[in-house]
């Protein structure tokens, strides 16, 4: 499900008074913190990442590792913190614009 524009906007204005749901250590992407990520979108569907130190090129490789094993949405990257969405199929939360 590709967001357009608009749809970003809008997630981007929710997400902006959220912490930190997941907070990712040194060890990178492991499989409890891909278990806590599903939980968590499957719970708040927008959830805020806070990536461990690094580079800017280690943090893209660290979102696009949960993005691909969570099909979720990038809605932006700021420094350390990452915004994700993904829509619950059974109770959707969010009602995104068009």
């Amino acid at each position: 499900m590709a967001l357009t524009s608009s749809q970003i906007r809008y997630l981007r204005g929710l997400a902006h008074p959220l912490k930190p749901v997941l907070l990712m250590g040194g060890k990178g992407v492991t499989a409890g913190v891909l278990k806590e990520l599903e939980q968590a979108l499957d719970d708040h569907e927008l959830i805020k990442v806070r990536l461990s130190g690094g580079d800017r090129v280690a943090r893209a490789v660290e979102i696009d590792k949960l993005i691909a094993s969570s099909h979720a949405e990038t809605v932006q990257t700021i420094g350390h913190i990452a915004v994700l969405f993904r829509r619950n199929a059974e109770q959707p939360q969010i009602a995104l614009p068009k």
